[in-house]
């Protein structure tokens, strides 16, 4: 029986007409599955449901999403980063990604990914850590000393009345420019990128022009900003492993298609166990212009 199946011409590229033509007769697509963006439950046979294709470097997932969430398309996650959902995903932390594939779960390509929802509703996500992405043909970003990497904590932020999906990124050390040494420089270097200074949570920031949020399989992989050589986006921000979102957050972020992020110098956030004490302190370094911010897209889904 024919899937009420998206097959764009970029995923059809990745993995072949033959491929495709099986997907849309039904052949290789399932029934049932959870939709990749909102993590609700899906059916190929009922709705429109479009294709989505992780590729990294080695290893390529095929994945499912209602049609009304996000198109087919194609997107790019780096290798180790696509590897560790497949390891999330399948709950062998050792599991080959490329082994044969499992029932609503994850193999070589093309493969079907399906993961149980995660989230902690009503508190703020715990923090995530990586190092900032620095490579040196990219001057004037965020760049940390060996000793400092950047946490970030997720949360529902109330923005004039309505509930926003935030990202807030706080160094563990002050931030300084290559070469200096000496002082914090984080929130001028980002400036220097696009962000802006924000002096009202009730205002969401302006928009961050070729930066957004990769979200991949319902949870958070990376920060990606623009390519200093006009390629592909980069990994400003890249979690050393998939980091999960709550199903409060991504309900937020696929109504409003965005996501806040702000940021603060070290020390100015904080851990904080529920998302109203992550908005006061977020008040409170805005009232101390301690606080830059930006909306950015989501990525993929």
């Amino acid at each position: 029986m024919p899937r009420m199946l998206d097959v764009s011409d970029d995923v059809r590229a990745e993995i072949g007409d033959e491929e495709a033509d099986r997907l849309l007769a039904g052949e290789n697509a399932p029934g049932a599955y959870d939709c990749t963006s909102c993590r609700t439950p899906g059916n190929t046979d009922q709705e429109r449901t479009s294709t989505v294709l992780f590729v990294g470097q080695e290893t390529a997932v095929l994945a499912f999403a209602h049609a009304t969430c996000v198109p087919s398309q194609v997107v790019p996650v780096a290798e180790e980063q696509l590897r560790g959902a497949v390891r999330s995903i399948t709950g062998e932390d050792t599991a080959d990604p490329l082994a044969e594939a499992v029932p609503h779960g994850v193999s070589a390509a093309p493969q079907y990914a399906s993961a149980a929802p995660s989230g902690y509703a009503g508190a703020a996500q715990p923090r995530a850590q990586a190092a900032v992405q620095d490579p040196p043909q990219q001057p004037g970003r965020a760049a940390p000393s060996p000793q400092a990497v950047l946490g970030v904590t997720s949360g529902v932020v109330l923005v004039g009345g309505e509930a926003r999906p935030a990202l807030v990124v706080e160094p563990t050390a002050p931030i300084t420019r290559p070469g200096s040494g000496q002082g914090d420089d984080f929130l001028s270097l980002l400036t220097e990128q696009g962000f802006l200074p924000v002096v009202d949570l009730n205002r969401p920031p302006g928009p961050n022009h070729g930066w957004s949020v990769l979200i991949a399989m319902g949870q958070l992989h990376a920060v990606l900003m623009p390519s200093a050589n006009g390629g592909a986006p980069v990994a400003w921000w890249q979690a050393h492993r998939p980091m999960p979102l709550s199903e409060g957050w991504r309900n937020a972020a696929n109504r409003s298609r965005q996501v806040m992020i702000y940021a603060a110098p070290a020390g100015t956030i904080g851990t904080q166990p529920r998302e109203d004490q992550l908005r006061a302190a977020l008040d409170r370094a805005a009232a101390s212009g301690a606080l830059v911010g930006a909306s950015m897209p989501l990525a993929g889904t």
